[in-house]
């Protein structure tokens, strides 16, 4: 499904795992996290994320893990108030150096997952949080 849409992913698991709440988690991309950075969170709310919003009324619940990917220029943080600002910065173009750090990202944001699965939440959050 689009990004948006992702609940109805989540709500098919949701009939072949019991307790999908307390196995789930979700990775995506978040503009209240500088680019490159991860940080793990459970139980919270979206923060105007659509997909994340998507999940949680497929779910009925905000009981879930998440992996936050930032992927804000620590410098444009403030800025994304508005609708276009958001727009630019979810699916604008990186530079070179942005392209990086968004790498780096990603890597961190897998290697986290491998943490949450391997050694549990409270081990994953100490070491991304």
């Amino acid at each position: 499904t689009f990004m948006n849409n992702s609940g109805r992913a989540a709500s098919a698991l949701k009939l072949s795992v019991k307790s999908v709440s307390e196995k789930l988690i979700v990775l995506h991309d978040d503009l209240d996290v500088p680019l490159g950075n991860v940080k793990i969170v459970k139980n919270r709310g979206s923060a105007g994320h659509k997909g994340v919003e998507s999940v949680m009324r497929a779910l009925k619940t905000k009981d879930f893990t998440r992996v936050r990917i930032g992927i804000a220029n620590p410098k444009d943080i403030a800025k994304h108030q508005t609708k276009e600002a958001v727009q630019k910065m979810v699916i604008g173009k990186l530079a070179i150096e942005e392209k990086k750090l968004l790498q780096k990202g990603i890597k961190k944001a897998a290697h986290a997952l491998a943490v949450l699965v391997e050694q549990g939440m409270e081990r994953a959050m100490n070491e991304f949080n």
